[in-house]
């Protein structure tokens, strides 16, 4: 059964690659969602699949891309998130 998360990461993760890396990570995965930059410097990552896949993205998420540096990563399931068909980078 299909789950949502919802991921908060902060720390330099804006400006180096980090949307596009999460992509590749989300669609090696098979995960559905999107990814987005917020105001203030954060990144937002809305994932939707199995538990134990989004698992993994999160574990992957720490990691970051090369010149990411992630010093926070918040993340909550969610109940009454919208399906999402593939995985995007939102403007």
């Amino acid at each position: 059964m299909a789950k949502s998360l919802r991921c908060l990461v902060s720390g330099r993760v804006q400006g180096v690659f980090f949307r596009s890396f999460v992509l590749s990570q989300a669609l090696s995965l098979g995960v559905n969602g999107y990814v987005r930059n917020k105001t203030g410097g954060d990144v937002e990552v809305v994932a939707q699949g199995k538990p134990e896949v989004l698992r993994e993205l999160v574990e992957r998420l720490h990691g970051g891309s090369p010149l990411a540096k992630v010093t926070s990563l918040r993340t909550m399931w969610v109940v009454d998130e919208p399906p999402h068909e593939g995985f995007h980078i939102r403007r």
